[in-house]
C-alpha cells in the first residue's frame, strides 16, 4: 500500500502525534513549528482526500485488518471530505497567525502546552469527521472537548477559568447524553458501524429504546453545537479564551457538531425517521428562528467585540439549524453551505480581533476607536467579514441566506423567509457599531498603534479574499453542498 492509501487515518494521526511532541520540545518557537507543520500536512492530506473522493467516490479505510462492520472503519464521503477541508484549512491558517498572538497573550511556560492542546483539539475534530464508527465519534468528541477546556482556561483574564468550568459542565452533560444515545442504538442493533446502523435501524424504528436514543443524541449534540437555548457556555468561552483559540474553535468546533447532527439525523436514522416519525422538523424550525433573533438582539447590546461575535455565532448556528428544520433538499443544502461560509466569516473576524488584541491589548468596543486609520488592513477585514455576516451580495453570507430563503419559499413558509431577512437587518445594527467605532470615533489619547504584523495579516486576508471569492464563484461550494445533500437524503437509510 502506498502512503496515499493511508490518508484517511493520517489526517487524524499527524496532529494527534504532534500534540505530545509540542510538549516535549518545550521551547515556544519549536512547538509552534511542530504545530504549523502538522496543520499544513493535515491540510495537504485533506486536499488529496477531497480529490480522491471526487474521482473515485466514497473511501473506506479498515483499521487493524478487520473488515467493517466488525472492525473500526474510517469512511470519507463527499460531506466528510468537505468538512475535513474546512477544519484543516482553518487550522493551517490559524497556526500561521498563532506564534505572535499566543506569545502576546499566554505566559511563556504555557505556550508549548497551548500548541499541544490545539493539536489535540484539531485531531479530535478531524477524527469525528473521518470515523465511520458511532462510538469513535464520542471518543474523538471527548478528545477535542478536553483539549478545548484546557485551551479556554489559558486565557489571561481570570474569568477564563470559570468559563472553562462552565463549558466543562455543559460539555460533560452533552457527552453523557450522546453516550447514552449510542448505547441505546447498540442495544437494539448490536452494531456501532454507522453504515450498518443505517441498515438495521429501520427494523426497530418503532421501539421506545430507539426513540429515546434519538432524543438523547439530539439533545447531546445540541449542547455541543451551542444550539439555542443550549448555548449558554459559548459566549464566555469565546470571550475569555486566547484570541487564536477563539478563532480556531469558532470556525471549526460548532461546524463539526453540525456535521454530527446531519450525520446522525439524516444519514444514520434516515430522513424518514428523523423528519417523519419523529417531530424533529417542528423542534428545529422554531429553535433555529429563536436562536437567530434572540442572539442577534443580545449581540447588539454587547460592549466587547469578541462577546458580540460570540452571540453572532449562536445566531449563525440558528441559520444552519433552520436549514435542517426546513426538511427539504434546498434547506439541507443551505445548512451545509452555511457551515462552510460561516467558517470563512468567523475565521476572518476572530483572526482580525486577534490582531487588534495584539496591538491594542483589548477587544472592547471603545478601544476600537480610530483604528480604521491606525490599522487600516485589519479594520477593512472586519468590515468585509461584517458585510458577509449581514449577507451582502458578492459575499458568502449572501449565498447561504439566499438558499435559506429559497428553501422557506419552496415550503410556502414566507414568514420564515421574512424572519431570515430580519436576522440580517439585526446584523446590520451590530456590524455598524464596529464600523462606527473604527471609522467615526476619535481615538482616546495619542498612543501610537501600528498595523498588525504580516504573519497575522496574511492568513486573515486569505480568509477575507475567500469570503468574496466564494461569494461570487459559487460553483465549487454549492456543488459540493448539493452532492453532500444528495448522499444524506438519498442514501441515508
Amino acid at each position: 500500500m502506498s502512503l496515499t492509501d493511508h490518508l484517511p487515518v493520517l489526517v487524524v494521526l499527524i496532529p494527534l502525534l504532534a500534540g505530545p511532541v509540542c510538549v516535549l520540545v518545550e521551547r515556544p518557537r519549536a512547538a509552534w513549528g511542530v504545530a504549523l507543520a502538522a496543520a499544513w500536512l493535515s491540510f495537504a492530506a485533506a486536499i488529496a482526500l477531497a480529490v480522491q473522493v471526487s474521482n473515485t467516490g466514497t473511501i473506506s479505510y479498515e483499521l487493524g485488518g478487520w473488515a467493517p462492520p466488525w472492525g473500526i472503519e474510517y469512511r470519507i464521503d463527499t460531506l466528510a471530505s468537505y468538512v475535513l477541508l474546512i477544519v484543516t484549512a482553518i487550522a493551517a491558517l490559524v497556526m500561521v497567525a498563532a506564534r505572535q498572538s499566543v506569545a502576546h497573550e499566554v505566559p511563556e511556560p504555557l505556550i508549548a502546552r497551548v500548541y499541544a492542546a490545539l493539536m489535540l483539539a484539531f485531531a479530535g475534530l478531524a477524527g469525528i469527521v473521518a470515523t465511520g464508527d458511532a462510538f469513535n465519534v464520542f471518543v474523538f468528541l471527548e478528545i477535542s472537548s478536553l483539549a478545548s477546556y484546557a485551551l479556554i482556561s489559558m486565557g489571561r483574564d481570570r474569568r477564563a477559568l470559570t468559563s472553562a468550568f462552565d463549558y466543562l459542565v455543559m460539555g460533560t452533560i452533552g457527552a453523557t447524553f450522546i453516550l447514552i444515545g449510542i448505547g441505546f442504538l447498540y442495544m437494539m442493533t448490536g452494531t456501532l458501524n454507522m453504515q450498518d446502523l443505517a441498515v438495521r435501524l429501520p427494523e426497530v424504528w418503532d421501539t421506545r429504546t430507539v426513540r429515546a436514543g434519538f432524543a438523547f443524541l439530539t439533545v447531546g449534540i445540541g449542547l455541543k453545537l451551542a444550539m439555542f437555548p443550549l448555548h449558554l457556555w459559548l459566549p464566555n468561552a469565546y470571550t475569555y479564551a486566547p484570541s487564536v483559540v477563539t478563532a480556531f474553535l469558532a470556525a471549526t468546533a460548532t461546524k463539526v457538531a453540525v456535521y454530527v447532527l446531519l450525520r446522525f439525523t439524516l444519514d444514520i436514522f434516515g430522513i424518514d425517521f428523523s423528519l417523519g416519525r419523529m417531530p424533529l422538523e417542528y423542534i428545529l424550525l422554531p429553535v433555529g428562528l429563536l436562536g437567530i433573533l434572540s442572539a442577534s438582539l443580545v449581540a447588539i447590546y454587547q460592549v466587547d467585540v469578541k462577546r458580540l461575535l460570540a452571540y453572532s455565532s449562536v445566531a449563525q448556528i440558528g441559520y444552519m439549524v433552520l436549514g435542517i428544520g426546513l426538511a427539504s433538499t434546498t434547506g439541507v443544502t443551505a445548512a451545509i453551505l452555511h457551515l462552510f461560509n460561516h467558517a470563512l466569516m468567523k475565521g476572518a473576524l476572530f483572526l482580525a480581533l486577534a490582531a487588534v488584541a495584539y496591538r491594542v491589548g483589548s477587544t472592547a468596543l471603545q478601544d476600537l476607536a480610530g483604528l480604521g486609520r491606525r490599522m487600516p488592513w485589519t479594520m477593512l477585514a472586519i468590515v468585509v467579514g461584517g458585510l458577509s455576516l449581514i449577507g451582502i451580495p458578492a459575499t458568502v453570507g449572501f449565498v447561504s441566506k439566499w438558499y435559506l430563503v429559497l428553501a422557506a419559499l419552496e415550503r410556502g413558509l414566507w414568514p420564515v423567509a421574512l424572519l431570515v431577512l430580519l436576522g440580517s437587518l439585526l446584523a446590520v445594527i451590530y456590524v455598524w457599531k464596529l464600523v462606527e467605532a473604527a471609522y467615526l470615533t476619535e481615538p482616546k489619547g495619542e498612543v501610537a498603534v501600528q498595523e498588525a504584523p504580516w504573519s497575522m495579516l496574511a492568513p486573515l486576508w486569505l480568509l477575507v479574499i475567500a469570503n468574496v471569492y466564494f461569494g461570487v464563484n459559487t460553483e465549487v461550494s454549492v456543488g459540493l453542498a448539493r452532492q453532500a445533500t444528495t448522499i444524506l437524503t438519498g442514501g441515508g437509510g
